[in-house]
């Protein structure tokens, strides 16, 4: 039987904040291995109309997500965020592996 896909059914707005939180604490390890969960470090200052996380760049118009208090209230309902920045915020395990499909979508790669 296929995985069924967005199984939380997390809303667009969800599964992009979701995806740019991932993003924000992928490990830094060539194998990609992390354990456990991750702290999700403060967000980013914006540049312009978009901001940089690691490698990639954003769009400010695809992070809305997160300075909104629900989207991160359903991120925690649904086990896979807890907290909230700019407190004490982590990313969890189940967080870290839901696969949103938006990653090539959102994340592009900049040259500045």
């Amino acid at each position: 039987m296929a995985l069924k896909r967005n199984p939380l059914k997390l809303n667009a707005l969800q599964l992009k904040t979701l995806t740019i939180v991932q993003a924000l604490t992928a490990p830094d390890e060539p194998d990609g291995t992390v354990s456990g969960d991750r702290a999700i470090p403060m967000l980013p200052p914006a540049h312009g109309n978009h901001f940089h996380v690691g490698p990639h760049l954003v769009s400010g118009s695809d992070a809305t997500g997160l300075h909104n208090p629900a989207v991160w209230a359903a991120l925690n309902r649904k086990g896979l965020v807890e907290g909230s920045p700019p407190g004490h915020a982590v990313l969890t395990s189940a967080g870290a592996d839901y696969e949103t499909g938006l990653a090539e979508k959102i994340l592009h790669s900049h040259d500045h």
